[in-house]
């Protein structure tokens, strides 16, 4: 009877042990971060520089699944195909939300994209990491909490450019800066319009002539009536922002059309990837200037975090593994890749160590406490996003562009001076078909 009570009791413990056990088995099991990861996989911005970006994040994502995760978290990535369409886009940032069940999204190549997802995934609370588009209209004055970016804004790449211009007028065009004229063109959307602000705010600091300041869609069939305003404002320099559909369009008909000028500064995507301008334009390219981050292969990598050159040889190899004999490494698979990098090992593991878990809330409070110097991150620059309360909430305060130069297929930084590598070659030699004769 003693042994049968004995056996019932110890029966009932094992069972209690087990149903208690049973939830820390399954939270075991259960420790893992799922990302959903949206780019354009399709459509005209795939090729023009979302393809590219997609890359170098999908690169660093893989590296930190083989290494096991983060802080006992196993990593899964869920990739999305936003179609180059900003609807879509939408729609599958919360469909990985609400039916894949992501903890949270990653990525976003276009700013038309980024504007309207960072509000619906922000109704969601749901944490949202942003690789690369640039408008400084997906936060400015939104009092986003869950939404941030590590990237500069279009503005800063606008006002840059404008400034670069402006350091180089005298000696270079030998004019004064009133004399100086300037047209600045830009697709119509979200980016477009952001850098265009800060070419505009920067050229009238300058105090330069702008001749022209004209928007068009992305998708415009024909541009020649734009060239034909420019041919009449004569500019000397000429600041473009746009895709690479519309970018070999409206170079294509400039040349056509004889359109001739002194200097022309693209800011990022499209002219970002310089293999596609080639194919499209051939040499034409020569001597063009883009505005973007760093790419990680131009960086003094002696003034990096130690662990990080290591981590830039590993991204250039996986990136010449998965597209085999490319001549410039376009800066959009580091600049993916880094931003990438920064979540991964700044934010994650001490939202999980420090904030308890990988909800959103714990996510951002991570984020805000990144504190990273410059010389912190693969793009030279360092990270500390802006808080509550800001203007710019959810923005890296300390993110900064360069400007490169493209000379017989390679990339030079060209500005600002403390990173010059060449000095920029102005105006455009004489056997450019863009230049004045």
């Amino acid at each position: 009877m003693i042994s049968d009570r004995r056996y019932r009791l110890g029966s009932a413990l094992l069972a209690a042990a087990l149903l208690v056990g049973a939830p820390f088995a399954a939270d075991a099991q259960e420790k893992k971060l799922k990302i959903g990861v949206v780019y354009d996989y399709t459509g005209p911005m795939a090729g023009g520089g979302s393809e590219l970006q997609a890359l170098g994040a999908k690169i660093m994502i893989d590296h930190f699944i083989k290494q096991g995760g983060v802080e006992g978290y196993k990593i899964e990535a869920i990739y999305a195909d936003a179609q180059s369409k900003p609807e879509i886009a939408i729609n599958e940032a919360v469909r990985l939300i609400e039916q894949e069940k992501v903890d949270m999204v990653l990525g976003f190549y276009s700013s038309a994209h980024c504007v309207p997802v960072a509000a619906r995934v922000e109704q969601l609370k749901k944490f949202m990491w942003i690789t690369t588009c640039i408008s400084s209209a997906v936060l400015e004055n939104r009092n986003l909490k869950y939404v941030f970016r590590s990237q500069p804004s279009g503005r800063q790449f606008g006002l840059m450019s404008a400034d670069f211009v402006a350091q180089n007028t005298k000696a270079k065009f030998g004019k004064e800066a009133k004399d100086l004229r300037v047209a600045i063109i830009h697709e119509d959307g979200a980016y477009g319009a952001d850098v265009s602000r800060g070419n505009e705010e920067g050229a009238k600091k300058a105090g330069f002539n702008i001749v022209l300041k004209e928007g068009y869609s992305a998708s415009a069939p024909d541009l020649s009536s734009m060239v034909t305003k420019l041919k009449r404002g004569n500019p000397d320099v000429i600041f473009h922002t746009g895709y690479n559909p519309d970018i070999t369009l409206f170079l294509r008909q400039a040349r056509e059309l004889g359109l001739r000028f002194n200097a022309l500064i693209g800011h990022g995507a499209g002219y970002g990837v310089y293999d596609k301008l080639k194919e499209s334009l051939g040499t034409d390219v020569n001597h063009f200037f883009n505005v973007d981050p760093i790419s990680i292969w131009l960086t003094n990598q002696k003034a990096l975090k130690a662990d990080l050159p290591a981590m830039i040889k590993l991204i250039g190899d996986e990136y010449e593994k998965a597209r085999p004999g490319i001549g410039i490494k376009s800066a959009h698979v580091g600049m993916a890749a880094s931003n990438t990098y920064v979540f991964m090992t700044e934010v994650l593991p001490r939202a999980i160590k420090k904030h308890g878990g990988i909800d959103a809330e714990a996510l951002r409070k991570a984020a805000l406490e990144v504190d990273l110097p410059e010389g912190g991150t693969m793009l030279g620059f360092g990270v500390k996003f802006e808080g509550e309360g800001s203007a710019m909430a959810g923005q890296n305060d300390r993110a900064f562009p360069v400007i490169v130069q493209y000379v017989d297929d390679k990339a030079h930084v060209v500005w600002p001076k403390s990173l010059q590598l060449l000095d920029p070659i102005m105006p455009l030699p004489a056997a450019s078909p863009y230049a004045k004769k």
